[in-house]
């Protein structure tokens, strides 16, 4: 009996990247829990996009492995985010299967180029050179060190007043395809701890949706408050979450009224 050939598999193109290039709009959900069950069910709710949380979650590198396996078969994009802009924790990351990595609290054009640089492999970033990895289909992907770079998608997080004040230089530093405002660290800059929803954050947010557009590149905002969404669609925002598994989970659980 004659053994069929094996197939070459091919580095997956990233959805989400492409979407967010022309501006397409994305819905998604942010991830809090950790139980790749979970997390499946929530895979085939219907979302663009998923974010996987490690900074403020249980999750780490090696829980959030089975949650990118739990989500691998359904048309949701995975986007992880790391606790901070560590470059070896990236770079396992990314050796896990991560395509598109969401850093959180990036102040600076400085270091936006150093994100750029741990999502790179030499010579031209310092990401770390692995051959076996699930990245690579376990060394099965032809070329995979020479062309990881084409489907990976680097989103970075203004959060603070001073990460505001240098929009545009970071917006102008190649290999940034997307920046995300974080409204509650935002609004605790801006000296409103707890309250995102006050009107001067909701109106420095706005502006910088519209700053990070007229720069070209999409942005991104997590709210809660779903007229907000709307008022950040209609400014510009481009991967949008208005969702999150730990409330909804709460609020579908509480009992109103007993």
């Amino acid at each position: 009996m004659q053994q069929g050939r094996e197939r070459m598999p091919s580095l997956p193109k990233n959805r989400f990247k492409d979407a967010i290039a022309r501006m397409e709009l994305q819905h998604g959900l942010w991830v809090g829990l950790s139980d790749p069950l979970a997390v499946e069910m929530m895979a085939g709710c219907g979302y663009d996009w998923m974010l996987l949380d490690t900074e403020h979650s249980p999750t780490d590198v090696r829980t959030v492995l089975p949650l990118l396996q739990a989500v691998a078969p359904y048309p949701v994009s995975p986007i992880v985010r790391p606790t901070s802009l560590n470059t070896s924790e990236i770079k396992k990351i990314l050796d896990i299967g991560a395509q598109t990595i969401l850093i959180p609290y990036v102040q600076n054009a400085e270091e936006a180029v150093l994100a750029v640089q741990a999502v790179t492999y030499p010579p031209e970033g310092i990401r770390g050179v692995a051959g076996m990895t699930r990245a690579s289909r376990f060394a099965t992907v032809p070329g995979y060190h020479k062309t990881a770079g084409q489907e990976i998608c680097l989103l970075i997080q203004a959060e603070t007043r001073e990460a505001l004040d240098q929009i545009e230089a970071m917006a102008a530093v190649p290999g940034i395809h997307g920046i995300f405002i974080g409204p509650a660290d935002l609004a605790a800059s801006l000296g409103y701890p707890g309250e995102p929803g006050h009107p001067e954050v909701k109106a420095i947010i706005l502006d910088a949706i519209r700053r990070i557009r007229a720069a070209g590149l999409p942005p991104g905002i997590l709210t809660l408050d779903h007229g907000f969404a709307d008022e950040a669609i209609e400014a510009g925002a481009v991967f949008v979450a208005r969702d999150f598994d730990l409330v909804a989970l709460r609020k579908g659980l509480s009992r109103q009224g007993s």
